[in-house]
């Protein structure tokens, strides 16, 4: 995926720094006002939330990066006719660049509400902005020379997990690994027991960091307390959540996504989905996650990433038609409706030791990180679903030899046709029918070093030199932070939704996408009976906006 978006913005230079014509700029006056800066200027600083695009009337503004050791990177002399804005001055968050003035500048700025605006009302100017903020986000990422620094082992997996944090974010980095730095190293032990160091844009060294921790240094989620009601409320952020977040703003309602981790969800993390329709030649899933941020960005999607969900609060759903939620950091949220798009967690298998080597040789997804680490490597691979056969095909791309156990006679029960042709078309791809996991060698401060898996049929066991084992055995509901509400759950802890969730009470019919709590919804992987495919979860995201607005206007006519 890197190589593929490094290619593309080689070869699409003149559309990351297009010129616009005086008629463009005359179309853009009416969003934006003149604003002036003398030579030496800050126009906007990284790690600062942004002002909006600029664009350039008179003068030259410079472009560099600059990270947390005070390197700084020339990017763009930008003159008249330029606009300065990257995918972040949708929203108002934090610029990844420096803008100085190179002598006396004249813009004219637009500032976030009013930069949407424009994108909206003039389609074919707007394409023609995003476009380049979408390429330049992505040459910022490629580049590693905004964002934090992370100081540490590269294989370590405090760095690892780090890195697939801000990546899964669309948010550059870059790692300074202290086996080759000397000066990095000589920092690295001021901080005695410290895995790694993350130095923020603003200098602020943080050792040992969570991912929250890291986000909040780097102005990811905002502090704002969002007292306002809300028309709808999303919990996750995978295909449902941004599918629904993108068709209700784009039919003008007012909507907030929440998401514990970062956009996509597990399918943010298959590195090829080939059967979802309009893509034949298949996308990654990050790249199709990235997308769908984008666009919801755009209709004016509020979004916060990473935030957990604490608890849901129905108890004004009744009487006032509304409901709230909880979040970790102590903000409450309100909302006319909520979109339970929470996805599921990654299940994890009995075998012993497991926790002791997560991060360290046990995944549960298989990104571009990941394949590095197997290089030529023999692997292994737990699961029969589709995102098992992805993974595989794409690991059989650099791995010595992949090892796929499952438990079953074969993988026609559980996995699409084309993955089951490509595995077995593939000479380094070996499928173990019949055989489980039982145990994992090493030391957790040196990682993995082999597995141990038997065939169920015969008991007998086989020893496999794997320093990298990836799982993907289904999953569990993230359904804890539903409970006290009311909501209905199936056995399996996924929401029921439909006449089935009412139980026949009360005796108005519940919508075909609605939980037991009126205006409460469920959607994706979440909700019970779902086909947890992409697919399914975009097309569920989408027809639950049609029920969100037939609740809103009942809401309304009982109201008056």
């Amino acid at each position: 995926m890197a190589t593929e978006s490094r290619i593309e913005v080689e070869t699409r230079r003149h559309q990351m720094f297009p010129v616009l014509s005086a008629q463009d700029i005359g179309r853009i006056r009416r969003f934006g006002s003149v604003r002036r800066y003398a030579r030496g200027d800050c126009l906007f600083r990284a790690g600062e939330p942004g002002p909006g695009m600029f664009v350039v009337l008179e003068g030259v503004v410079a472009i560099t990066q600059r990270d947390g050791l005070g390197r700084v990177v020339p990017i763009e002399h930008q003159g008249p006719g330029h606009f300065l804005a990257e995918i972040a001055q949708l929203s108002g968050r934090p610029a990844l660049v420096d803008g100085h003035a190179e002598a006396d500048v004249e813009t004219l700025l637009v500032p976030p509400d009013q930069l949407r605006a424009l994108i909206i009302a003039e389609a074919d100017l707007g394409e023609r902005l995003v476009r380049a903020m979408i390429l330049r986000r992505v040459a910022l990422i490629e580049s590693g020379a905004s964002g934090p620094v992370l100081i540490g082992p590269p294989q370590s997996a405090g760095v690892l997990r780090l890195q697939n944090f801000l990546g899964r974010n669309g948010y550059p980095y870059h790692v300074v690994d202290v086996t080759q730095d000397a000066d990095a190293a000589a920092l690295l032990e001021q901080y005695g027991e410290a895995e790694l160091l993350a130095v923020c844009p603003d200098g602020s060294v943080m050792p040992n960091p969570t991912e929250h921790a890291l986000a909040r240094c780097l102005g990811m989620v905002d502090s704002i307390d969002h007292d306002d009601l809300f028309d709808v409320l999303v919990v996750g952020a995978g295909p449902a959540g941004l599918a629904t977040a993108v068709y209700a703003a784009s039919e003008g309602l007012r909507v907030i996504v929440v998401d514990c981790r970062s956009f996509g969800g597990q399918a943010g993390a298959s590195a090829r989905i080939e059967n979802y329709l309009g893509f034949p030649t298949g996308i990654s899933g990050g790249a199709l996650a990235g997308r769908a941020y984008v666009q919801a960005q755009k209709f004016g999607v509020e979004m916060l990433i990473p935030a957990q969900v604490e608890s849901l609060d129905c108890s004004a759903a009744e009487t006032r038609g509304e409901v709230s939620v909880h979040l970790a950091d102590g903000r409450r949220l309100r909302s006319k409706t909520l979109v339970i798009a929470s996805g599921a967690r990654y299940r994890r298998p009995e075998v012993p030791r497991l926790a002791d080597f997560e991060g360290r040789g046990i995944w549960y997804w298989a990104s571009a990180l990941e394949a590095k680490l197997c290089a030529k490597q023999e692997v292994a691979l737990v699961g029969g679903g589709n995102s098992a056969g992805q993974a595989a095909v794409f690991l059989s791309q650099h791995a010595a030899k992949v090892n796929v156990l499952v438990r079953g006679p074969s993988l026609a029960a559980t996995m699409s046709r084309y993955l089951i042709d490509r595995i077995e078309a593939s000479d380094n791809i070996e499928l173990h029918p019949h055989t489980e996991l039982v145990a994992l060698h090493g030391e957790p401060a040196s990682g993995l070093n082999g597995a141990t898996w038997r065939d169920r049929r015969n008991g007998l066991q086989e020893d496999c030199p794997a320093r990298n084992i990836f799982l993907f055995i289904g999953a569990l509901p993230e359904t804890d932070w539903l409970q006290g509400c009311g909501v209905a759950l199936d056995k399996h802890g996924f929401v029921l939704t439909g006449q089935v969730a009412r139980g026949g009470f009360p005796a108005k019919t519940a919508a075909a996408l609605e939980s037991s709590v009126p205006g409460v919804f469920a959607v994706g992987d979440v909700r019970s009976g779902s086909v947890k495919r992409v697919g399914g979860a975009i097309g569920e995201g989408a027809a639950v906006v049609a029920l969100i607005h037939q609740h809103l206007a009942a809401a309304a006519a009982t109201a008056a």
